[in-house]
């Protein structure tokens, strides 16, 4: 998850100047355009160090260092792009650059999951029903991601579809100036989850998920909501909890099937009805739509070769958040350990 610690750091290029000191900013190009209301410039200015004035500038130095450390990187540097990452890491420079070469790593290094990532490969996904976006935000901004696990049928594909599918998700989720400000929140329902679907989610898998979300991708998790967890849950947070920093770990509220628990940090009125909410039944159609209408966005980005030269292939990935073996090793014999209990 890739929001990190409140502790910043000043960006090193005005490290030593005063505020009068500061050259002038420069002009606005007119590659990017600004969509965030005055609201939402006030709360990047004060909770991601954001300062429009600053915003391009921001942008070329973070261009800059791409270039001169990283010149073989296949990657987009467009001004909104780039301030994903700038968003994501509180406009830390260093911290920014880093999360974009993981951000690139990790898809190299997983090929199952990212390798021809398109909507149109994963209507079966789509179809079941296992995730969706609700059509309202929550009192905050955040849009609400849904999943949906008893939707999935392990003898009908692997569990990497569920995870291209979420990934999927969380990119045309992040195209959206207001999500890289407000972030999302995570709705999980694990109704009627088995210990066999469980063991398909191991300590690997779990590992590069994690790692993928705190330190590979430039989006705010502002919250993780578990509603209808069974007993087995204890066994799948096991093999989780590991690999999560203090910070996001406490932001995960298990709610079970008490839905006036899960109403007080998600109104009712932005829930569908099979969560206590009044916004109609759940809806998984439009949202699948529009994936599907992105098809041609996604085949470019993801569906190109990647050139021989690119600097990443011989690097280690996730520097930030390296989680070793043996915390995988650990986190097995965790699981074991839960899910003996459980049953």
């Amino acid at each position: 998850m890739s929001e990190e610690s409140d502790s910043q750091r000043t960006s090193p290029s005005v490290a030593s100047l005063s505020e009068n000191e500061l050259p002038l900013p420069p002009p606005e190009r007119p590659g990017y355009m600004c969509s965030l209301t005055e609201d939402l410039v006030t709360k990047a200015r004060e909770e991601l160090q954001e300062k429009p004035e600053w915003r391009l500038r921001d942008v070329q130095a973070l261009r800059d260092m791409v270039r001169k450390e990283y010149p073989y990187l296949s990657t987009s540097l467009d001004d909104a792009f780039l301030l994903r990452f700038l968003r994501a890491r509180k406009f830390d420079y260093d911290r920014a650059l880093q999360l974009l070469v993981n951000y690139h790593g990790c898809r190299r290094s997983w090929p199952e999951v990212f390798s021809n990532l398109r909507p149109s490969a994963l209507k079966d996904v789509l179809n079941s029903g296992f995730l969706t976006v609700l059509p309202h935000t929550d009192p905050r901004g955040c849009h609400v991601l849904c999943i949906r696990p008893d939707r999935w049928i392990p003898s009908n594909y692997p569990i990497t579809e569920n995870i291209r599918a979420i990934y999927l998700t969380l990119e045309k989720l992040i195209q959206s100036e207001e999500t890289q400000v407000n972030g999302i929140v995570i709705l999980a329902d694990y109704k009627g989850v088995s210990l066999s679907k469980a063991s398909h989610f191991g300590p690997f898998i779990a590992k590069k998920v994690i790692g993928i979300l705190q330190d590979g991708f430039p989006i705010r998790i502002k919250a993780v909501h578990v509603v209808n967890e069974p007993r087995i849950f204890k066994g799948i947070f096991a093999i989780i909890k590991p690999f999560l920093k203090e910070k996001i770990a406490n932001r995960f509220f298990l709610h079970g099937s008490d839905l006036n628990s899960l109403h007080t940090n998600l109104p009712r009125n932005i829930l569908p009805k099979e969560y206590g909410g009044t916004a109609g039944e759940l809806d998984t159609a439009t949202w699948n739509e529009i994936l599907l209408a992105s098809e041609e966005d996604f085949v470019k980005e993801f569906c190109q070769p990647v050139p021989a030269c690119d600097s990443l292939l011989d690097q280690p990935l996730l520097s930030e958040g390296l989680i070793s073996d043996v915390q995988c090793d650990d986190s097995m014999r965790a699981m074991k350990s839960q899910l003996s209990s459980c049953y």
